[in-house]
């Protein structure tokens, strides 16, 4: 990064989770997710998605480490100001992260897996 910050670049950017699927097709859901989170950028948001970040030390398949991960995936939900949910499909992990979310009753906004915001009951 320069010196030469833009100063729009310096203006608050509220901290969004990013839910997305990542069991079944994992490298392609990874891509995915990656778009996801350009687009949060893109939409002057600062995008979490600890799906991109834990299974680089942890392991999904091993039932002990995935609770776990679930378990801080809530406790850093819980510093976002919203969750966005992106894809055409809701995975079990997703299901949590949303039911924690309404409990807590923070904004959701959902996407498809265009991108492209829809219309959620």
């Amino acid at each position: 990064m320069t010196n030469d910050i833009k100063e729009k670049d310096r203006e608050y950017r509220p901290l969004v989770y990013v839910a997305s699927a990542y069991s079944g097709d994992m490298a392609a859901n990874t891509e995915k997710t990656k778009q996801y989170c350009r687009y949060a950028l893109e939409q002057g948001q600062i995008p979490l998605a600890p799906h991109l970040m834990f299974p680089l030390f942890m392991n999904d398949a091993d039932p002990e480490e995935r609770e776990l991960a679930i378990f801080m995936d809530v406790i850093l939900l819980g510093k976002c100001d919203e969750l966005w949910v992106f894809g055409d499909r809701i995975s079990e992990g997703m299901k949590t992260e949303i039911d924690v979310a309404k409990k807590r009753r923070q904004k959701i906004r959902y996407f498809n897996a265009s991108m492209q915001e829809v219309r959620h009951d």
